[in-house]
């Protein structure tokens, strides 16, 4: 029995400590503690010896899967290696102990950074002007659809109140026009995973406020109307918005300002190499184009004619605050480490390497895989199940499933890809490499991937049953969903 197979009550056994402590400066005990401040009854905490407390908690972290461990495949999240220098900057004591109420001559290193970063965020994107206000893409997306309603209800038009959403689009996107009030229209995608531009054209009317786009979309494929989907939507008086969770193949190569789109944000945990997931915190900062500037929210950085900086925290049109000051400073400044890092020439490499990660797998891969989209891939691309024998239907494969291929790759170390999304095939397998993984990592993952199709014919209810070597196996998901337990229930 390992350590993390019991919990640390479970562990603990009366008596024993894992700390000694001499008695504090003022000679203090509990019993002379004032009964207001004192619990009616001993804390319950678990009494286990240091060993045994290193050893549990050791054991519970080396569980946890991350960058630093291995290999995400997991497309639609960019799952990127967060360089050790990127930490290295944010950890800096001059960088800690800033508190952003300082005044701004205080801080001049800090604005000079925000004011730097938007400069290098719009040469890459198209966009001339940022916000780094928003705390995640989600929030980014909330915060671009109410720039969009704000830039028409400054207009007077006040009817503009739906927006289109492909039928390929990320979850976050209907959503978060949901939450901004908007009514969600829906466009079709064609055969060839495309924005139907003739079903698009009837959906046009003086009441859209926009449309709200990713290119490429989420089967990893580029949008080759887009600009002629810009044309159709500007001339009915609406924006384009651009999800930019899949900007990662575009760096360097072509930018969402250039397509027509005029506004967007950025997840910088995707694109720019800061720490992604863990509940945050994270950033989402929102651009746009030149037009929109002024409904951007507040404060923004600006740089004052003596080349000093300061915060611009007022503004007539502007939406105000979207949240706390200005954004996650930490997370803005490993963005800005990793840009200042690759320098202008790799930065553009970004983009290529990623696409031709991708597209190295897919066509490694695809005469083990369902590719019901045989085309050239950006940075990720979709299978839609195994392939079995010319079997017509993915779950043909002697009812090998997606789900078995994901829970049989963690048994071989790696994390498993995105799943059952997008929702335009039955047994989606969305793979995204990054730019970031070695060809030998990438070789290794091939492997695994033909091996799991290989098993899936030879042994189909042993990849029905796996993981095997995992603390877990398979739980019972919509239980654990519904009737988790959170705390640990004392028996007494």
């Amino acid at each position: 029995m390992k350590y993390y197979d019991k919990l640390v009550f479970e562990l603990s056994k009366e008596g024993r400590k894992g700390y000694s402590l001499p008695k504090n400066r003022f000679s203090r005990t509990l019993d002379e503690l004032s009964p207001s401040n004192r619990r009616a009854s001993a804390l319950n905490l678990p009494q286990v010896s240091e060993p045994d407390l290193a050893r549990h908690y050791t054991n519970l972290s080396q569980m946890n899967f991350g960058v630093d461990t291995g290999f995400y495949p997991l497309g639609s999240c960019t799952m990127k290696y967060n360089p050790k220098i990127n930490e290295e900057i944010a950890a800096m004591p001059g960088f800690q102990i800033l508190h952003p109420l300082q005044d701004d001559a205080t801080v001049q290193g800090a604005l000079r950074m925000y004011y730097e970063l938007e400069q290098a965020l719009a040469e890459i994107t198209g966009m001339p002007y940022f916000t780094f206000a928003p705390a995640a893409g989600s929030h980014g997306e909330l915060t671009g659809l109410m720039i969009m309603r704000q830039y028409h209800m400054s207009r007077g038009d006040n009817k503009r109140t739906k927006v289109i959403v492909p039928d390929s689009a990320h979850g976050t996107n209907p959503a978060s026009a949901a939450v901004c009030g908007l009514e969600i229209i829906v466009v079709k995608s064609k055969e060839n995973g495309l924005v139907d531009v003739e079903d698009l054209k009837p959906l046009l009317s003086d009441e859209i406020a926009g449309i709200m786009m990713t290119n490429p979309n989420t089967l990893g494929l580029f949008e080759v109307q887009i600009e002629e989907i810009a044309r159709l939507v500007h001339d009915c008086g609406g924006l384009l918005y651009y999800d930019g969770a899949n900007m990662n193949p575009l760096v360097g190569v072509v930018r969402p300002g250039d397509m027509g789109f005029d506004i967007m944000h950025l997840n910088l945990h995707k694109t720019f190499s800061t720490p992604h997931g863990g509940g945050g915190p994270g950033a989402g900062p929102v651009g746009v184009a030149k037009h929109l500037e002024q409904f951007l929210p507040l404060p923004r950085v600006v740089k004052n004619e003596d080349g000093s900086f300061r915060r611009l925290l007022a503004a007539e049109n502007s939406l105000g605050r979207v949240s706390g000051f200005a954004g996650h400073f930490g997370v803005l400044l490993r963005a800005y480490t990793y840009i200042l890092m690759l320098g202008k020439e790799n930065v553009a490499l970004l983009g290529k390497y990623a696409t031709l990660s991708a597209n190295y797998i897919k066509e490694e891969l695809k005469p083990y895989y369902k590719l019901p989209i045989d085309s050239l891939c950006k940075h990720e691309f979709v299978f839609d199940g195994l392939i079995n024998d010319g079997a017509d239907k993915a779950e043909d494969a002697k009812g090998v499933t997606t789900l078995d291929v994901a829970k049989r790759l963690l048994d071989y170390g790696y994390h498993a890809p995105t799943i059952y999304f997008p929702l335009l095939f039955h047994q989606s397998i969305m793979i995204e490499p990054t730019e970031t993984e070695s060809l030998e990592t990438i070789d290794a993952f091939i492997d695994i991937m033909k091996k799991i199709a290989e098993e899936a014919k030879t042994e189909p209810d042993y990849l029905k049953s796996a993981p095997h070597f995992t603390p877990i196996s398979r739980p019972d998901e919509v239980r654990a969903a519904r009737q988790n337990v959170l705390k640990y229930q004392d028996e007494i």
